[in-house]
């Protein structure tokens, strides 16, 4: 035992006394690391940055100096920084200044270094999101994670394979807030699961007066409302390579769900049918929905000319009317491009939303990108230092409003996975970095697209196991009208 004991300690103390390598040759050049994290904004409370070289190396060395404190870091070809010790430097550091050396023909290479900015400004340590096959129509599996952007731990709080392979989508919180939220289950003993500090709730959300089942929506900030789109949706297989499926509407309106009455408030403003409304989000305050809308078109044959504007409706949560009025916020017209998938910013200055040329769902669209509208000022931001080649979507706020986090499939064009980005307090959008993993080749090897990803301040009160018993078990309650 007493052997075992010195291995162990040898061991210990080669890891605390890691001294820089001696390097024979110096380049001008920055390495490439993948996933690409070079030169970005990272908050405080992030996993560690941890990165593979992927070429012919025999080692690879990473020195992190801050103004304060040092770590070294040695691998084979990847690079995985111990938890504890990540924690302490970046705890400490405003900069990180990175150097990369490799061992290549026996020669020791160190590249240009670059820096890694830390900001006191934390992002919530939760993110939700679906694991999903990226070919939608063949999926077989599906399942909802949370996972600690803190360090590496994951949970799966839904499981298709225990509610008959039906599919599982959209869930999403109120306020970033895991008190609260919802997601629906589809099937034979499905419907919208609300959870409310831990007890859950099936509901049908259905009635005689909406076109569907609930589908897109948000909660209102109060808690006691939320609005949904109802939408006609058909999937097609897509003639262009790069769109591998399209999704459209042939009928979209929106309803409220009052939670406490179990009653869908509606109003023939948005359940137009010469119109298509969708994707509606309430305002950080609550007095007003935000959806996009466009003039009903025939599909697929017009599909490219479904374009959407953004709009916004009074609401009051008092006696739940909507206004009667719409103001338009974004003409499609105008951009002669299509709006979906709104959010507002918790502190109630921005609008974020993803453009693509026509329609509303642009994850196959290579030129779907973000952008970013001040509310007081009606100023669009391109978001140039954050959008890529292929498609950026589905996003979600961070409850202090200076991260969000988005899906690109910038990598591969195939794949989605988590970005955050960090926005300033001049609203400057910094590089975004993909959501850290513990092997840095895991994104390789992968098969799962994250879908819909969701940031929250906490972990959920239920798991998987607590959505089983509520499918097979509890029956789902029902919503009447209270038409206006």
């Amino acid at each position: 035992m007493k052997f075992k004991y010195l291995i162990i300690l040898s061991l210990n103390l080669l890891v605390a006394c890691q001294q820089a390598i001696d390097i024979d040759k110096k380049l001008n050049l920055l390495p490439t690391i993948n996933p690409d994290y070079i030169n970005v904004t990272i908050p405080r409370n992030i996993a560690p940055l941890n990165f593979m070289i992927k070429d012919d190396i025999n080692g690879v060395q990473v020195i992190l100096q801050g103004e304060q404190n040092q770590l070294i870091a040695n691998g084979k070809n990847d690079i995985r920084f111990n938890l504890n010790k990540w924690k302490k430097l970046i705890d400490k550091e405003k900069t990180l200044k990175v150097t990369v050396s490799v061992k290549k023909n026996n020669e020791w290479i160190q590249y240009r270094s670059f820096h890694w900015k830390i900001v006191e400004d934390e992002i919530d340590p939760y993110l939700s999101y679906r694991l999903i096959e990226p070919g939608y129509e063949v999926w077989n599996k599906i399942q909802l994670a949370e996972r600690c952007i803190e360090n590496f731990e994951e949970n799966i709080f839904a499981d298709n394979n225990l509610t008959e392979g039906s599919c599982m989508n959209c869930h999403i919180y109120n306020q970033q807030n895991p008190s609260q939220s919802m997601f629906h289950i589809r099937g034979k003993h499905g419907g919208t699961i609300l959870n409310n500090k831990g007890k859950l709730r099936k509901l049908k959300t259905k009635t005689d007066k909406m076109i569907s089942k609930a589908v897109y929506g948000g909660f209102h900030p109060g808690g006691r409302y939320a609005v949904f789109s109802t939408n006609y949706i058909i999937p097609e297989f897509h003639a262009e390579g790069s769109k591998k499926l399209e999704v459209y509407d042939t009928a979209s309106d929106l309803a409220i769900l009052d939670f406490e009455t179990n009653q869908s408030i509606t109003t023939p403003l948005l359940t137009d049918s010469t119109n298509f409304d969708t994707f509606p989000v309430f305002s950080a305050d609550g007095k007003h929905i935000y959806y996009c809308a466009a003039k009903s078109v025939s599909v697929p044959d017009s599909i490219q000319k479904l374009k959407y504007s953004i709009c916004s409706i009074s609401f009051n949560d008092v006696n739940g009317e909507v206004g009667s009025v719409a103001d338009t916020i974004w003409n499609a017209r105008l951009t002669e491009h299509s709006a979906c998938h709104l959010k507002t910013s918790p502190d109630g200055k921005y609008l974020l939303f993803t453009e693509a040329d026509y329609g509303t769902f642009p994850i196959w669209h290579r030129e779907a990108d973000l952008r970013l509208i001040d509310l007081k000022t009606g100023k669009v931001d391109s978001l140039k230092n954050v959008n890529a080649d292929y498609s950026d979507s589905y996003h979600s706020w961070s409850s202090n409003s200076r991260w969000f986090v988005f899906a690109s499939k910038r990598d591969n064009g195939i794949y989605g996975k988590p970005y955050f980005c960090y926005i300033d307090k001049n609203g400057k959008a910094h590089k975004p970095f993909v959501l850290p993993q513990k092997n840095p080749a895991f994104y390789d090897f992968s098969f799962k697209s994250f879908n819909i990803p969701e940031l929250s301040i906490g972990p959920l009160p239920f798991d998987a196991m607590d959505i089983e018993k509520v499918y097979w078990k509890q029956e789902a309650e029902s919503f009447s009208d209270k038409g206006i």
